[in-house]
């Protein structure tokens, strides 16, 4: 099983998948749930028996990276709690908002149109990084921090057979199936993405998809990477740029020829409260978000999603390679 999300009030406890209740909502969660020493990542007076909750959303890489940050925090020597696993993005985000997670990787193409609501995207990583950076600081009082080189971009895919098939490699030449031959082009999206507009319907609008003649199945994330693979239930799908089920089923991100996909480069985030009174979780933290690549990134999440490997396994792992921890 992986790490579940906690919740407290226990009479709530099967229907709060999202923060519904302001009195309940999410309470801190257990230790982490694999001991750590320290390593290179030595413990900080300052740190010391401090409670830190570290959140994250409810896929692989998310789950990675939240406890990646809870293993660094442990060594550290905080008290660290694990919220990690938490269903969808505007959950995480709430939760930060109300105080109930102190920390937590996060996406700037996210934070620019999904939670500050802007429509079209910053052009470049940092351009991006500094603009939701600025604005989210001015408009929530929340801190983004030592971003990361992996930029888990959304994409659509389709099977190396599927491309050879229809000849489609860009989204323009996927938007041109569409409207000429629909049936062509079933596509399974993920719930958030369906809705999204930095999704599907942002996708249907920049490339002058015909909405009415587009074949979108609705499903779960996970169902889409191999259901594109084998095309029989969809041709083409919704991926992340950096899921190791891409290159272990031989998928083929279609190219996004207009632009129209923010940057999604991960960063940490943080109430400004919670950065001013612990300073030092950045300096933790921020040598191992320089190592946080595409392609260590979409290792990781191979080993998971393909190898079934557990995250919290994966993860200190990682950190134990690197020399920022060592395992007991």
């Amino acid at each position: 099983m992986r790490v579940q999300i906690r919740r407290g009030c226990v009479a709530f406890a099967m229907s709060l998948t999202v923060l519904l209740a302001a009195s309940c909502g999410l309470e801190a969660g257990r230790s982490v749930p694999l001991e750590v020493n320290p390593g290179s990542i030595q413990p900080i007076a300052e740190l010391e028996g401090v409670r830190i909750t570290v959140g994250s959303k409810d896929f692989t890489e998310q789950e990675i990276l939240g406890l990646i940050i809870a293993f660094a925090l442990d060594a550290a020597g905080a008290e660290v709690r694990d919220l990690t696993d938490i269903v969808g993005s505007n959950s995480l985000r709430d939760a930060q908002l109300r105080g109930q997670v102190d920390i937590a990787y996060d996406y700037t193409g996210t934070g620019w149109i999904n939670y500050l609501g802007n429509e079209s995207p910053v052009a470049g990583s940092q351009a991006q990084f500094e603009a939701v950076r600025d604005a989210d600081r001015e408009a929530h009082g929340i801190v983004w921090a030592a971003m990361a080189p992996v930029n888990n971009t959304y994409a659509l895919a389709t099977s190396a057979r599927t491309a050879e098939e229809t000849g489609v490699r860009t989204l323009s030449q996927y938007a041109n199936l569409v409207n000429s031959d629909p049936a062509a082009a079933t596509t399974c999206v993920g719930t958030e993405f369906s809705v999204r507009q930095d999704g599907f319907p942002g996708v249907v609008r920049k490339y002058g998809i015909d909405a009415a003649k587009a074949q979108k199945r609705v499903v779960d994330d996970a169902i889409v990477y191999q259901s594109t693979a084998d095309a029989r239930q969809c041709r083409f799908g919704s991926v992340a740029a950096t899921d190791g089920r891409i290159p272990a089923l031989d998928l083929r991100l279609l190219e996004d020829d207009l632009g129209f996909f923010p940057q999604y480069n991960a960063a940490l985030v943080m109430r400004a409260d919670f950065t001013a009174a612990h300073p030092q979780v950045i300096d933790v933290l921020a040598p191992i978000s320089r190592l946080l690549t595409n392609e260590s990134v979409t290792e990781l999440n191979r080993k998971v999603d393909v190898e079934g490997r557990e995250p919290a396994t994966v993860a200190r792992a990682w950190m134990a390679a690197q020399g920022f921890i060592t395992i007991p």
